[in-house]
């Protein structure tokens, strides 16, 4: 059986050698993204331990659908998959080669009605852009905050730090466009991240859910100038052995990162802005050392703030690791700051 991308109506889609010769990888990445959403694919990404159990279940299983390609990543065949979709891929550059067989090094994740990139499983390269569990309550997180106070002044220009695949600044941004249309086209949606990979992807997947986006390179808010209505941000928070970026916090358990990602992030918020930061904080005999260390940033009367626990157990697994034997638990936590108005001269 042959695997191929088919459109609503029935037809298959494809690209040409011809035309694939004149692509770049970007857009080859930009082609693959728009066919899959034209072919209705769809798939959630659960958390790595998921994934690796999802695998080991179904063992030396091969791909048979999109899903099993581009979700689980399963290896395939060359026989096995249309001749368009494999020169797509390899157009892409993602193709990876082992023993007789392929995979691909990006996977495709399902949120809400947009398709986002991001990078294949496991997650083990120092440039690798995650994308999961953390990812949807991030963004409901966001929704949620948006929703139900709307901003009291325009939001003009958003920041997203730290940024990975994109999906807090894109879906920001379709979230605010939905609920004041008028204000949609003056959104500046700014990206920061320290990795060029995350920034190339998230500027694909800002190009297929229709955003535009300024993509910055840098470290956190030493990157970029000016003041932001609306920055989100979704820092690192685990002690990894590797230090790598996608997932190491720094000191006290993770939580370095997100501290000073929080300190930075107040003092660029314009008059009425809003921070939105999710983040995870191992919990030491039932304190939360994170708040511990910002609430005196928040105390001096310049913002209106609140503090969630999202979830209050998650990555119960990284509990097993030394660094982690006096932690209770690893909580989700959302932390939401507004820069008063009334304060300003």
């Amino acid at each position: 059986m042959q695997l191929e991308f088919i459109t609503p109506a029935g037809n298959s889609t494809s690209a040409s050698s011809e035309n694939l010769s004149n692509h770049s990888q970007s857009s080859a990445l930009s082609l693959l993204l728009e066919q899959a959403a034209a072919s209705g694919y769809r798939f959630i990404t659960p958390t790595p331990l998921t994934h690796r159990t999802v695998l080991q279940n179904r063992r030396a299983a091969m791909s048979k659908t999109l899903r099993d390609i581009f979700g689980w990543n399963l290896p395939f065949a060359a026989e096995n998959i249309a001749l368009p979709l494999r020169e797509l891929m390899h157009a892409a550059g993602i193709l990876a080669a082992s023993d007789g067989l392929f995979k691909t090094t990006i996977r495709i994740a399902t949120l809400e009605d947009v398709l986002f990139l991001h990078s294949g499983y496991p997650t083990t390269q120092e440039d690798a852009v995650f994308f999961g569990p953390d990812t949807y309550r991030f963004i409901r997180f966001i929704r949620q905050s948006l929703e139900q106070t709307l901003p009291s002044v325009p939001v003009r220009r958003i920041l997203d730090i730290g940024c990975g695949s994109g999906a807090g600044g894109i879906m920001s941004a379709r979230i605010l466009a939905k609920c004041s249309p008028a204000n949609a086209a003056a959104l500046q949606v700014v990206m920061n991240d320290i990795n060029p990979h995350a920034l190339a992807l998230t500027a694909i997947n800002a190009q297929a859910a229709q955003v535009s986006v300024e993509v910055v390179l840098g470290d956190a808010l030493a990157a970029v100038a000016g003041e932001f209505d609306l920055i989100v941000c979704n820092p690192p928070y685990l002690d990894d052995d590797e230090g790598r970026a996608y997932r190491h916090g720094g000191a006290g358990l993770g939580r370095a990162l997100g501290v000073r990602m929080a300190e930075q992030a107040l003092s660029h918020l314009a008059p009425g802005g809003r921070l939105l930061l999710y983040t995870g904080v191992a919990i030491v005999e039932g304190n939360d050392a994170f708040i511990a260390e910002i609430g005196p940033l928040l105390a001096a009367g310049k913002y209106d703030w609140a503090y969630d626990e999202i979830d209050p157990d998650i990555f119960g697994e990284e509990l097993t690791r030394p660094q982690y034997h006096c932690a209770e638990r690893i909580a989700a936590v959302g932390l939401t700051v507004i820069r008063r108005v009334d304060l300003i001269a």
